[in-house]
C-alpha cells in the first residue's frame, strides 16, 4: 500500500516519519513536480509498505508549491501517489488548530488514523482529552497517542494501520452535505473553513478540558531573550560565530586522517596495478578527485549536524520570526530566512523551499539571492585556500583566525544577498503585499535520532550527488591532461635541450611532467583563457578547475587534484594542500600567496558555479530570463570583487 503522512507544520510530523521508518527512507521528488518526496519503508505485520511523508499544510487548499502536491495527489484518486491509507499527526496541545485540515481529509473517505502526538506537551500544558468523545466526533477513525520525539507510540500505530478498515462510503462528513453544496461558488474556501472550525470549536467543547497553566511558560521566558529586537540577533550572530568555530577547531583531525588515507590508497594503486593506462586512471584520476571531495565530510557533517539542532529545538521559528523585521526592508520576508538557511547546505532544496512564500515577487527575491548564501559545496574550496593562505593563530587567545575567516565568508555572502535583494526590490514591480504567519512551537530538547537521520541523509546525499559529477569530470580531465596534438613531439624536443641533459634524474622527471601537461589538450584550454584570469592572479591550473567546478563547485578541488597528480605522474605523495604550496608561475613567484587566495575566496563567495542551481531556478521560475541574469550579474560581481581583493593585498 501507499500510506500518506500528513498533519499541520510543528506537530512532529518528521519524528513520527523517522519513529516509523527508521533509516529505511530515501528523498526524491514528486512525479512531474521539483517537490521533495520523503519516502520510507514501513512494516506491517510482515508485509513492506511505502510510507509517503507530504510538505506540512494547515488547509487541503493550496497557498504555496509545496501545499499544491497534498491537494493534487488526494483531489485525484487516479494520481500514482494517492494513498490507501492515511496517518494524520496532529499536536495534542492543539486540537483546535489541527482538526480543521483532518476534518477535510476525513471528509475524503480515505482510512485513516488519528495520531495525538505531543501528548506530554499537552499535559504539561494541563490539557486533559477524552478519547471517548472525540471518537464520537469523528466516527470510524482509529485514534492513537504518541511522543514520537522520545520514541513512544511506534506499536500503537503500526496496530491501528493493520486493523484500519475501509471507510463506508454512505458514512457521514463532518462537514453536512447541505453546507458543502451552498459554499460551491467564489468564497467557498473561506466560508467551507469557517463552517469547520465553527463545528470543531462546539464539538471540543466534550473533548478538551484545560486547567489554567501555573505561570508563564519557560518558553514564553525564553522568548524574552531570544526574540528580543537586539539581543535576538546578537545571539543568532554569536550561534553562527560559534558553529563556525567549532567546525574548523574539531573537523581539522579526520580531514588529515581522510586525505592521508587517499594519498596512500593512490600510492599503492600506483605500485599494485599493472603499469599503463588503466593505473595512470586510477591512481591519478579517480582516487584523487575523489578523495577530494570526501576529505570535507566531516566539516559537512558537522555543519548538518548544527543545523538540525537548531531546528528540532524549536530556535529556527524563531530565527525565521526575528529576520522579518530585519528582511521587510530588503523586500523578503521572514519565511525567506528558511530557504537561505537550507541554502548553506545546498541552494538547490533552498530554492525549492520558496514555495512556501505566497508572494511571488518576495519568492522570486528569495529565489535569486539563494545562491550568494555560501553553500555546503563551497566548504571543500574555503577551507582548502583557508588552511593554505591563512596562519593558524589565535586572536585573544581562544579566537580560531582560521574560523573568523570562514565565518566572515558566510557573512559576506549574506551582505551580499540583502544588499541585492534591495536592488531587485526596486526593479522588480508588484502592487500585491506580502505578509508573514508563523507558529512558534515549544522549545524541546532536540530529538538525537531524528539529527542522526538527518545527518546521515545529507552526507550520503552529497557524497553520492557530487561522486558522480565528480567521477566522471575526474576521468575527462585525466583524459584531457594525459593526451595532446603534439604531446610526445614537445617531450622529445625538451630531451634534447642541454639544459634539460644537464639536470638531475629527479629534475628531469619534474620537468618532463611540467612539458608533457602544458602541452596537453587541458594545458592548451588553460593557457587560452590565462590572459583572462591572470588579472586575479590565477594561473591556467586554476582556470581549468574554474571551469570543471561550473558542474559542482566542489569539483575544484577534485580538478586541482587529478592535475597535479597528472603533472608529477602520481610519484608525488605529498598532500594536495603541500604541492599547492610549492606550486610556481613561469617566473618563479608561487601561485598560491595571501593575495590570491583570497581572491579565489571571494571569487567563489559571489560565483554562480553550478549548472544544477540553474536549472532549478529555471524550473521554478518557468523561464530561462531570471536565470541567465542571475549568472551574468553573480558572475560579473565575481570577477570583479575577486580582481579588487587581489589588487588589494598585492
Amino acid at each position: 500500500m501507499k500510506i500518506a503522512l500528513l498533519g499541520n507544520p510543528n506537530t512532529g510530523k518528521s519524528s513520527v516519519f523517522n519513529l516509523l521508518t527508521g533509516l529505511r527512507q530515501q528523498v526524491g521528488n514528486f512525479p512531474g513536480v521539483t517537490v521533495d518526496k520523503r519516502s520510507g519503508v514501513v512494516s506491517i505485520g510482515e508485509v513492506p509498505h511505502e510510507l509517503i511523508d507530504f510538505p506540512g499544510t494547515y488547509s487541503i487548499y493550496p497557498r504555496s508549491k509545496d501545499e499544491s502536491v497534498v491537494f493534487d495527489v488526494l483531489s485525484n484518486r487516479a494520481h500514482s501517489q494517492h494513498p490507501d491509507q492515511i496517518v494524520f499527526v496532529a499536536d495534542a496541545s492543539n486540537l483546535q488548530r489541527n482538526l480543521l485540515f483532518f476534518s477535510q481529509i476525513y471528509d475524503l473517505g480515505i482510512p485513516c488514523v488519528l495520531v495525538l502526538n505531543m501528548w506530554d506537551l499537552a499535559q504539561r500544558k494541563g490539557i486533559a482529552i477524552s478519547m471517548e468523545e472525540l471518537s464520537n466526533l469523528f466516527p470510524n477513525v482509529p485514534i492513537v497517542q504518541s511522543n514520537a520525539r522520545v520514541g513512544l507510540g511506534k506499536d500503537r500505530i503500526l496496530k491501528a494501520l493493520a486493523e484500519l478498515k475501509e471507510v463506508s462510503s454512505e458514512r457521514l462528513s463532518f462537514l453536512p452535505g447541505h453546507l458543502l453544496c451552498e459554499i460551491a461558488d467564489v468564497q467557498a474556501q473561506k466560508l467551507e473553513a469557517e463552517q469547520r472550525l465553527k463545528l470543531i470549536k462546539e464539538g471540543l467543547k466534550k473533548v478538551v478540558q484545560t486547567k489554567a497553566p501555573d505561570g508563564e511558560s519557560i518558553s514564553r521566558k525564553i522568548d524574552r531573550i531570544l526574540v528580543h529586537p537586539f539581543w535576538g540577533y546578537l545571539i543568532f550572530a554569536f550561534v553562527l560565530l560559534t558553529i563556525f568555530q567549532f567546525i574548523f577547531s574539531f573537523a581539522n583531525a579526520p580531514m588529515n586522517w581522510i586525505d592521508a588515507l587517499f594519498s596512500n590508497l593512490s600510492n599503492w594503486s600506483s605500485h599494485t596495478v599493472t603499469p599503463g593506462l588503466v593505473n595512470d586512471l586510477i591512481s591519478q584520476g579517480i582516487i584523487p578527485g575523489i578523495g577530494g571531495v570526501v576529505v570535507f565530510v566531516p566539516q559537512i557533517a558537522m555543519l548538518f549536524f548544527f543545523i538540525s539542532i537548531l531546528e528540532e529545538s524549536g530556535y529556527l521559528s524563531r530565527v525565521v520570526f526575528i529576520m522579518d523585521r530585519l528582511m521587510r526592508p530588503f523586500g523578503l520576508n521572514g519565511k525567506s530566512v528558511v530557504p537561505l538557511m537550507s541554502s548553506v547546505a545546498c541552494a538547490i532544496p533552498g530554492i525549492m523551499a520558496t514555495r512556501t512564500i505566497s508572494n511571488w515577487k518576495e519568492r522570486l527575491i528569495t529565489i535569486l539571492v539563494a545562491p550568494f548564501m555560501s553553500c555546503s559545496a563551497r566548504i571543500p574550496v574555503y577551507t582548502l585556500l583557508i588552511s593554505l593562505v591563512i596562519p593558524k593563530t589565535y586572536l585573544f587567545g581562544f579566537l580560531n583566525l582560521q574560523g573568523l575567516v570562514l565565518f566572515g565568508l558566510y557573512s559576506l555572502g549574506i551582505i551580499f544577498a540583502l544588499l541585492v535583494s534591495f536592488l531587485l526590490k526596486l526593479f522588480i514591480k508588484q502592487k500585491e503585499k506580502g505578509f508573514l504567519l508563523l507558529e512558534l512551537p515549544d522549545y524541546k530538547n532536540p530529538r538525537w535520532g531524528n539529527v542522526f537521520i538527518n545527518v546521515l541523509e545529507k552526507v550520503k546525499m552529497f557524497i553520492l550527488d557530487a561522486g558522480k559529477i565528480i567521477l566522471a569530470i575526474s576521468i575527462i580531465l585525466w583524459f584531457l591532461a594525459s593526451f595532446g596534438p603534439d604531446m610526445e613531439g614537445a617531450a622529445h624536443g625538451l630531451s634534447k635541450t642541454r639544459s634539460y641533459q644537464s639536470m638531475s634524474k629527479k629534475e628531469q622527471s619534474i620537468a618532463m611532467d611540467a612539458c608533457k601537461l602544458s602541452n596537453s589538450y587541458i594545458g592548451m584550454i588553460g593557457k587560452g583563457m590565462e590572459p583572462i584570469i591572470a588579472p586575479l592572479g590565477y594561473d591556467w591550473k586554476i582556470g581549468i578547475s574554474l571551469i570543471t567546478s561550473f558542474a559542482a563547485r566542489e569539483v575544484f578541488v577534485g580538478s586541482l587534484a587529478t592535475i597535479y597528480a597528472v603533472q608529477d605522474d602520481g610519484e608525488d605523495q605529498r598532500l594536495l594542500i603541500d604541492r599547492m604550496r610549492t606550486e610556481k608561475k613561469a617566473d618563479g613567484s608561487p601561485v598560491f600567496t595571501l593575495a590570491s587566495g583570497v581572491s579565489l575566496m571571494v571569487f567563489y563567495v559571489f560565483a554562480m558555479q553550478c549548472m544544477a542551481t540553474l536549472a532549478v531556478v529555471k524550473r521554478e521560475t518557468n523561464s530561462w530570463k531570471w536565470p541567465l541574469i542571475q549568472l551574468v550579474f553573480m558572475g560579473v560581481l565575481a570577477y570583479v570583487a575577486a580582481w579588487t581583493s587581489f589588487v588589494v593585498l598585492s
